[in-house]
């Protein structure tokens, strides 16, 4: 590391939120990659405008944020894995073998006769005033795009080479099947609207929104793998399967006609998640872009590292602080484990935390973004959406739960480096406090956002509005963002909010099947049956489908299931709404933790070279206090701002210390190592801590207090023995 000037501090964190490449992810450059930037640009355009200048009929907005999506998508994201090392794998046209050649004329032919047909109508509208097309052009487009889309998809999935800079001719032909599928669905829209899902349906409008779930199934496998197919395919055959059911999820069933033309609606995939995904989520994914652009992420986690580096286990309690910041703006925990962990995991293995450890924590810090407000990961603006609850109201009642998750690990990460006797790193190695405190500016950005949400602006132009103050803001620092930066992190907005996009739309088809199938009602109904045994026992059922329901999946998309299976069953039990949605909300989140599918902790196991199960099993014990909240404010509502301002406080301050007396458990450290049995008597104080009685309180108070006289005493009878 070169000698800073005596002005200058040193620089921990350098492009630290840059997003790093994913296995399946493209990199264009050339002509291709002018062709996709430009895209990009004008995707993240066309919603910045739509949101603040020029509405759009809702309908109509919904689609071009999906295809828009996909478009970018196919041209972004290779059927298969990629590589830096290979060059031209799939060779030129004229080389390839018969069957990838029959494949790819099949598919150039069935997506071209419906584009055709489908560009046709829209010309015939446009230029011979012509309201609808013959009957012959919407009737014979969708079995060749069907069948064409399919083509495409198999000979990617066989055939499109390793070569990160190109792009196959598969997915520009699936590119151009998700515009037909945009250009028919919007043809028909108005008519669409009272025919979908009903025996009046016509045959175009199922062969569309069959090709539209596959596109949007495939983008999904290729952002996210395969769990979250699998889970909308169980969804998707539970449809069809429901009279052949058993119990509660027997139902009559329904032909692909129905079923398909329903899930293409706002009952399905143009329903709440893509409705929040089209607003709130790509602004402030683009916010989070523009941030990235101008640098101020890099600052945030150098500012961590200024205030706390040189503390024991100091990269730890920055991994908190500023995975949790970072998280909390990207809306993704395992992308955020990723960026951020590849700085501080590597630091907080050099302080002498075992690499099991460091990744755990990581982890664990970066999934608490996603409940950390004003933005938690874009949950917040679902939970509004889905509930009608005011999203001011939905941030005020997320801070204390918050605070308590982030002390409780912050307490596990302090008591393990005194328990481990560690150290924080040379202060001559850390960014200068006095000289970043100067540049306290750059958090003006999440100050303006805060200070608009509760100013009474609308969501959309409180992140218009700190967008602009990102871009403001780096005028005051070497980064100063003009034009060219500005497209950059335009672009960069598009990218980042693609995976949010198939996400979300995937989201859609499952909540389309529950509202369709009626599954969510008669899952309530189990409920309520379960709860006449026992309400807590009906608490803990909730809590393991949530979880079950997230494993796998993006946080957004976890919640938005959870959402729309688990939380109508807790609102039946006289539970309050806002209770309820955070009850579900919380252990969607927690699934990225929780053994045995936890991307998250599998993300950070991946940076630290450790064991990935045993690192989610770490990750689980340190971010249990996630596992306990959600209880906490079933039995007392004041956690989340609910009730007189004496009983709140009272309510945290108790469960403040239930969370150290939980953490000292875990870790097995108090005022000295715990054993086995002390461990435990502690673990049951903590627990009577978080009840929120004064009774409860008082157990909880003395046995902790109890604990510590008795470690003194102990401590003192080591010393005069010595």
């Amino acid at each position: 590391m070169s000698h800073p000037e005596p002005t200058q501090s040193p620089v921990i964190a350098q492009g630290v939120d840059d997003e790093p490449l994913t296995p399946t992810q493209r990199d264009l450059r050339g002509r291709n990659g002018l062709v996709f930037a430009a895209l990009c640009i004008a995707y993240t355009l066309f919603h910045i405008l739509v949101m603040n200048l020029f509405p759009m009929e809702t309908w109509a907005y919904r689609l071009i944020h999906v295809t828009g999506g996909l478009v970018i998508g196919f041209l972004g994201y290779s059927a298969l894995t990629q590589s830096d090392e290979a060059t031209g794998a799939a060779g030129k046209l004229s080389d390839r073998g018969m069957p990838e050649k029959a494949l790819l004329a099949l598919a150039l032919a069935g997506v071209g006769y419906a584009f055709a047909m489908i560009a046709y109508a829209w010309l015939g509208r446009w230029f011979a005033g012509m309201a609808n097309p013959s009957a012959f052009i919407f009737n014979s487009f969708g079995i060749p795009l069907l069948v064409g889309t399919i083509a495409a998809l198999v000979a990617g999935w066989v055939y499109s080479g390793r070569d990160r800079n190109r792009i196959y001719e598969g997915d520009w032909l699936l590119g151009i099947a998700s515009i037909a599928v945009l250009g028919y669905i919007l043809f028909v829209v108005g008519a669409l609207r009272l025919r979908a899902g009903t025996g009046m349906a016509q045959p175009g409008d199922m062969y569309a929104a069959i090709a539209g779930v596959i596109l949007i199934l495939e983008l999904t496998r290729r952002l996210t793998g395969l769990v979250l197919v699998v889970i909308v395919s169980v969804f998707i055959a539970y449809s069809f399967l429901g009279p052949w059911l058993p119990g509660f999820l027997n139902h009559r069933g329904y032909n692909a006609s129905r079923f398909f033309t329903y899930i293409f609606t706002d009952q399905g995939i143009l329903g709440a998640p893509i409705a929040v995904s089209s607003t709130y989520i790509i602004l402030f994914i683009v916010f989070a872009a523009f941030l990235q652009a101008s640098k101020v992420g890099d600052y945030f986690v150098n500012f961590a590292f200024a205030a706390a580096g040189q503390a024991r286990g100091g990269p730890a309690k920055v991994a908190v602080f500023a995975s949790g910041l970072m998280g909390m703006i990207n809306g993704t925990s395992a992308g955020n484990v990723v960026s951020t962990g590849s700085l501080t995991i590597p630091l907080m293995k050099r302080v002498g935390y075992p690499a099991r450890s460091a990744a755990a924590i990581e982890a664990t810090a970066s999934s608490g973004g996603q409940i950390l407000p004003p933005i938690m990961g874009a949950g917040a603006f679902i939970m509004a959406e889905v509930t009608g609850i005011p999203y001011t109201e939905i941030v005020v009642a997320a801070i204390i739960p918050a605070v308590l998750y982030f002390i409780s690990v912050y307490f596990m990460v302090d008591l393990q480096a005194l328990k481990l006797d560690m150290k924080g790193l040379p202060r001559s190695e850390l960014p200068k406090f006095a000289v970043l405190v100067r540049q306290v500016y750059l958090f003006l950005p999440i100050i303006i956002l805060i200070y608009t949400l509760f100013a009474g602006y609308s969501v959309i132009r409180a992140g218009t509005l700190a967008m602009v103050s990102a871009a403001v803001v780096s005028w005051l620092t070497p980064h100063r963002m003009g034009p060219r930066q500005i497209l950059h992190a335009l672009d960069l907005g598009a990218r980042m909010s693609i995976q949010m996009v198939a996400v979300c739309a995937a989201a859609g088809v499952i909540v389309g099947v529950i509202a369709l199938t009626g599954v969510g009602a008669r899952f309530s109904t189990l409920l309520l049956s379960i709860a006449d045994q026992s309400q807590l026992l009906a608490l803990f059922f909730a809590m393991c489908i949530s979880i079950l329901l997230g494993m796998g999946m993006p946080t957004t998309a976890a919640y938005a299931v959870a959402a729309a299976v688990v939380a109508p069953g807790l609102v039946s039990l006289g539970i309050p709404v806002l209770v309820a949605h955070f009850f579900v909300f919380y252990y969607a989140v927690m699934s990225a933790i929780t053994p045995p599918v936890a991307l998250a902790a599998y993300a950070g196991a991946g940076l630290a070279g450790s064991d990935p199960m045993k690192t989610s099993f770490e990750a689980f014990r340190l971010g249990l206090a996630a596992f306990i909240v959600p209880f906490m404010f079933f039995s007392s509502h004041e956690l989340l701002m609910q009730g007189e301002w004496i009983d709140i406080l009272h309510v945290f301050v108790s469960a403040m210390l239930g969370m150290f007396l939980l953490s000292a458990s875990v870790i097995g450290y108090y005022f000295g190592r715990l054993n086995i049995v002390l461990r435990a008597v502690l673990l049951a104080a903590a627990l009577a801590m978080v009840d929120g009685g004064w009774l409860t309180d008082a157990i909880g108070l003395a046995v902790a207090a109890g604990l510590f006289v008795l470690q003194r005493a102990m401590r003192g009878q080591r010393v005069n023995a010595t």
